[in-house]
């Protein structure tokens, strides 16, 4: 357990507020319909101008910018080194770096290592012959005998993990669309060219990077077959799940891959990584331990996937800030560009709630853009559904376009996005959930979040402070205590949709420091714990008397 004794290494991320921006949908400034990196720019005073009238948020994080065809729009890239034409140029993205540093805020990049564009350069080389100096900077294989694929490893986004180039009569691997072949990260020479590019945009500015399918970079050398996962249901499950991916992910050789990208970051300062990977805590704790420098945090995305119920959340939350050492910078996760949205996928309450868990816990939380204003996944039609997954995989709802739709900013045409067509509908309930209308509103979520952000801020308790989990015996409600030098701040949280009276054992008398239903009249009241009531779904902050 991490007490007020342990203090964590001090580190950046450590006290930062993410802000995940999907560059396509935030703003545009050029009327095509599609975000760009000026509209970044224009709307950083919203999300930090240094008082407490913005958001509060200390870091930006961008969905890939790089060149791309955009067949899944920014993670087949087909030249590192360059920005697309479609949100701008280097030019404009080193002017986003100086206006984000101006306001004290930092630039967490996507970066994208599992593989490319077919269109890449480096791929078109590679399937032109079996001889080519680049070929085995990709993974190809001969088919079986029957002429069937080598394995059965399979693509995330449906069929087989392999297609035959007609060129050379060798299948290539791709983990996701067959426009984006896997890199060989068994090859030195492809391991030292993603450094370069790493480096390549260290030197530009780039304080962090956010690593894209990270539990893919690494295939068994041997190309066994993945075994059947005795828990899949068809029609229920994706197919992708119908297997184990013990063979075609995570093999062990991705620790060390993590840790060389790890010292590459310790030779500049101040700069960190987080990693995309669906794991458990057991497996958490590998991916911090891999990075010797602890300059690495693999995405904890499990609050995405667990049932609503208090215990549970305590059990793992619990567990979590057990096994995590000071050292290690945790984080919690409620919505991105993969998933629904959290007031979709929970219902406003609770992600109200949720919101105060995430913010009063040590480490980083993110905000996926829109989140802090309540925004919901919209209903796309299918004659304007771009995302190539629904294609893939029909009939399993797996389309990420209700989740991408574009920032609500006000009330004008299209949510004040653009003055063009947008590249996916806008909600319509644009004239209610909205930026400008939230900001005025004391109640809002956009209030609630910032209220929270700016209380975190300015408390080295919940930036720093230790956790110490708390026991309360109403099952519906979960509590804990953040430990700081010379303070207490007791969290308690109701997940129930009926009034919880707690009696703390513990603590007497408190101030009310925010409370999720934002009504309060007035601030930091005094109040007793021996007796308090908590309303359906209210989330209290209290600093110990």
């Amino acid at each position: 357990m991490i007490t007020n004794l342990d203090k964590p290494k001090e580190n950046w991320a450590s006290k930062s507020i993410v802000y995940q921006i999907y560059p396509r949908s935030f703003f545009d400034t050029n009327n095509d319909g599609i975000g760009d990196i000026r509209g970044i720019i224009r709307k950083l005073d919203y999300l930090n101008d240094g008082t407490d009238q913005s958001l509060g948020i200390n870091v930006v994080w961008i969905n890939p910018i790089y060149k791309s065809p955009q067949d899944d729009f920014g993670y087949d890239i087909s030249d590192y080194y360059s920005i697309d034409p479609l949100f701008g140029d280097l030019q404009t993205f080193t002017r986003l770096i100086e206006e984000l540093h101006r306001r004290g805020m930092r630039l967490v990049m996507d970066f994208v290592p599992n593989h490319t564009s077919h269109e890449h350069p480096w791929f078109l080389e590679s399937r032109s012959s079996r001889e080519n100096p680049k070929r085995n900077w990709y993974i190809w294989r001969d088919p079986k005998p029957d002429g069937s694929p080598p394995n059965n490893w399979l693509s995330v986004f449906g069929g087989s993990a392999w297609t035959l180039d007609e060129t050379t009569h060798q299948y290539y691997l791709h983990s996701f669309l067959k426009s984006q072949p896997d890199l060989n990260w068994r090859n030195q020479e492809v391991k030292d060219e993603m450094i370069k590019i790493f480096k390549f945009w260290i030197h530009r500015g780039v304080d962090g990077f956010r690593t894209d399918a990270v539990y893919h970079l690494i295939k068994d050398a041997d190309f066994r077959d993945d075994p059947p996962n005795p828990d899949y249901v068809p029609g229920v499950h994706e197919p992708y799940f119908s297997l184990l991916h013990t063979y075609s992910a995570g093999q062990k050789e991705l620790y060390e891959t993590a840790n060389a990208l790890c010292q590459v970051l310790g030779e500049h300062e101040e700069r960190f990584m987080v990693s995309e990977a669906y794991l458990d805590i057991p497996a958490m704790e590998k991916m911090y331990n891999a990075c010797e420098n602890n300059l690495h945090a693999p995405l904890n995305f499990n609050l995405l996937r667990m049932p609503w119920e208090a215990q549970e959340y305590k059990k793992f939350i619990d567990e979590f800030n057990k096994k995590l050492g000071p050292e290690n910078v945790p984080n919690y996760i409620l919505g991105s560009h993969d998933r629904p949205r959290i007031a979709s996928r929970m219902g406003p309450e609770k992600a109200r709630l949720a919101a105060m868990i995430v913010f009063s816990l040590r480490g980083m939380p993110f905000i996926y853009y829109g989140d802090e204003l309540g925004m919901e996944d919209v209903s796309i039609p299918k004659e304007a559904t771009v995302d190539p997954w629904s294609e893939t995989l029909p009939g399993f709802h797996v389309g990420r376009d209700p989740e991408r739709t574009p920032m609500q900013w006000n009330t004008e045409k299209n949510a004040g996005f653009s003055k063009a067509e947008p590249w996916l509908p806008v909600g319509k309930n644009f004239g209610v959930i909205n930026a400008e209308a939230q900001m005025q509103d004391q109640k809002s979520f956009f209030s609630l979040y910032r209220t929270l952000i700016h209380l975190r801020k300015n408390s080295p308790t919940l930036l720093s402070g230790g956790y110490e989990p708390h026991e309360i015996m109403e099952k519906q409600i979960f509590s804990f205590i953040r430990v700081g030098d010379k303070e207490k701040i007791f969290v308690v949280l109701n997940f129930s949709n009926e009034i919880q009276n707690i009696a703390s054992q513990k603590f007497d008398s408190a101030k009310l420091l925010a409370s999720t239903h934002m009504d309060h009249a007035t601030p930091e009241k005094q109040v007793s714990l021996k007796s308090y009531s908590l309303r359906p779904y209210e989330g209290c902050m209290f600093l110990v008397l």
